[in-house]
């Protein structure tokens, strides 16, 4: 949890700096998504861990509730995993976990004028597809594994927290987000012994055009 504080403390500071007006009354936004991930996991007893460079792409819409106040569902495939160098009764060596979601986050959003929205919600994602690459290192040499960890290694359901901000120029948004989750991954036996208790983070980079 201490990683998620120093997330929401850095949205809050970046609301701080903002600095605009707010109007009176505000336009709801709808249109399509995209963007770059940044995905890792919390991983027990591995000695590092590389961040895993993926895309998120999808729709969404805004719900007027009041004159600055929105709630924002998204329907997002948003690739995520992480690389992980371990030392264990396995081996020596490094795997990559490549998970695919679908993913529903819901979102409170709050309108800074027209400038900027303020996201804050939980989301809900679901595994469709997993994907893993090892090279191990043995006193026979080098050998490579793909496809050891599937699908079924692994919860299909995942959910957690989402924050960030987007700053709207006309009908484009550019927008950061920090997804932290709060369900664990891994679901078989040789899944944990690899990844342990691990859970999804992602930070987002992402692109919106208003299409209403």
């Amino acid at each position: 949890m201490k990683k998620l504080k120093v997330k929401l403390g850095i949205v809050a500071v970046m609301l701080m700096l903002v600095g605009v007006k707010q109007a009176s009354a505000q336009e709801a936004r709808s249109g399509i998504k995209g963007g770059l991930n940044l995905s890792n996991l919390y991983v027990d007893d591995v000695d590092d861990e590389n961040v895993r460079v993926g895309f998120n792409a999808g729709i969404y819409t805004q719900i007027m509730i009041g004159e600055t106040f929105a709630i924002q569902p998204e329907l997002l495939y948003s690739a995520k995993g992480a690389k992980t160098e371990y030392d264990n009764t396995f081996g020596n060596g490094e795997t990559d976990f490549n998970l695919n979601y679908i993913e529903a986050p819901i979102l409170a959003t709050f309108k800074l004028g027209d400038a900027a929205d303020i996201h804050i919600g939980p989301y809900f994602g679901y595994l469709v597809s997993a994907k893993s690459k090892s090279t191990n290192e043995t006193v026979f040499g080098d050998v490579d594994s793909e496809g050891e960890f599937e699908r079924d290694n692994f919860n299909k359901f995942d959910y957690g927290l989402a924050g960030g901000i987007g700053f709207n120029f006309s009908a484009l948004t550019i927008g950061l987000r920090y997804n932290y989750g709060l369900a664990e991954i891994a679901k078989s036996d040789t899944a944990e012994a690899f990844l342990g208790n691990s859970k999804n983070s992602t930070a987002q980079v992402y692109a919106a055009f208003n299409l209403q």
